[in-house]
């Protein structure tokens, strides 16, 4: 979404057609910047994903962009959006936020485990994209230029399954804070893995602009919650760290941004051991992920709306 609204400003300032890429990977770091406070999250983003630049020039743009979005949510936020958010505080300025505080332990048959974990999470990353772009190229042939068709009967069948789930997912934010602190029951991270992965879908062939990133993560973590659980019956052990990495390794999967994904990991709990436990479960999911398809689910999607 934040590439979408830097994409009609480049349009409305008439920005040169070279330089609208520019701005636009800026818009979309600085979205990330300002939803997960994670402003290294966004610059790594804008460069390894959307411009595979590292000119001097453009990384002090994106630099900039990214800082001031992440500041400035911080400061809105304070002003009376979310007060309690904790960003940024009148008196002493800004203060690191933490959403989680997991106990991170790593030991060195962790490294097996969190291998395995990405593989299996960049096979299921793949079929995820898959479906993504599948259910986004159907509501394109079939509805064509109906929007507002397509969305009402979109929107008419995600919430005929929402109104039957418990009232934790009505609120994402609420599915991912039970599932991050392992709050909740395999059966509900099941449950979760399911409605996910069918109603992004669902909202993808709406046509509806909305974000993926928050979905992948919660799918990851859930899928690490029941991976995590199933190993330590299985073998007595389970890295402590399963659940980010899971969050991370299935971002990576989808948008082929290993370190992106290990930076909004991080971003969650702001603890730096946790890096390298989520950063083995990314590549390991990065390159099964790439061997099926080089390109990243958002470069595909890119090509389905380009499409005559």
């Amino acid at each position: 979404m934040g590439g979408s609204v830097a994409w009609q400003m480049a349009k409305w300032l008439k920005a040169p057609t070279a330089f609208r890429r520019v701005i636009v990977a800026a818009g979309g770091g600085a979205g990330i910047a300002a939803v997960f406070s994670a402003p290294l999250g966004g610059f790594v983003y804008a460069i390894e994903e959307l411009l595979n630049s590292a000119r001097p020039a453009i990384l002090l743009l994106v630099v900039i962009t990214t800082f001031i979005a992440d500041s400035s949510a911080d400061i809105i936020q304070a002003l009376g959006l979310d007060p309690k958010a904790g960003g940024f505080d009148f008196n002493l300025g800004f203060l690191i936020q933490k959403e989680y505080d997991p106990s991170v332990f790593f030991l060195p048959i962790d490294f097996i485990y969190l291998v395995l974990l990405g593989i299996i999470i960049g096979i299921f990353a793949e079929l995820y994209s898959r479906y993504v772009l599948l259910m986004q190229n159907l509501g394109k042939k079939w509805y064509k230029n109906k929007f507002v068709l397509k969305m009402s009967i979109c929107g008419l069948i995600l919430g005929s399954i929402y109104s039957f789930l418990p009232s934790t997912f009505h609120n994402l934010d609420e599915l991912q804070k039970i599932i991050a602190e392992q709050n909740t029951s395999i059966g509900i991270a099941l449950l979760a893995v399911l409605v996910l992965f069918i109603t992004t879908g669902l909202a993808a062939a709406s046509g509806a602009p909305g974000g993926l990133f928050y979905p992948m993560l919660t799918l990851g973590g859930s899928i690490g919650l029941i991976m995590g659980s199933w190993v330590e019956i299985a073998t007595g052990h389970a890295p402590s760290t399963y659940i980010f990495a899971g969050m991370g390794a299935f971002v990576a999967g989808c948008s082929r941004t290993p370190i992106t994904a290990m930076f909004l990991a991080f971003a969650l709990t702001k603890n730096l051991l946790i890096m390298k436990p989520v950063l083995i479960s990314c590549i390991a999911s990065f390159l099964i992920a790439r061997a099926f398809n080089e390109e990243s689910i958002y470069e595909r999607q890119i090509q389905i709306e380009l499409e005559d």
